[in-house]
């Protein structure tokens, strides 16, 4: 039994990094919706979640944005309403861009 236990848990240990690498959570806090009027930064109306996974903080932004809504990360999604929402900010762009050698 124990033999069996060992397994499980080393198969859960190799599957995880493949997983993350795959996926990285957008809402460390909350579940990442799309909303279109924010009130007060209590409640959101008119939320749903992105139309496509994002696999970024950017890219949750940007499909939030092109639907015309905000990106929040919402504690308690209601019925199209969510409340205890925060804004997602963006993150910075790691591409290093090097001037050309004269």
């Amino acid at each position: 039994m124990q033999f069996f236990t060992v397994i499980a848990f080393a198969v859960a240990a190799a599957a995880a990094p493949a997983l993350e690498s795959r996926q990285l959570p957008v809402c460390t806090g909350g579940s990442p919706l799309c909303c279109a009027t924010d009130v007060l930064n209590l409640a959101d109306l008119d939320c749903a979640t992105p139309a496509t996974t994002p696999t970024s903080t950017n890219q949750f932004i940007d499909i939030c944005s092109a639907a015309g809504q905000q990106a929040k990360c919402c504690i308690l999604p209601i019925l199209g309403q969510a409340l205890f929402c925060s804004d997602v900010n963006p993150t910075a762009d790691t591409t290093v861009v090097t001037a050309p050698s004269s």
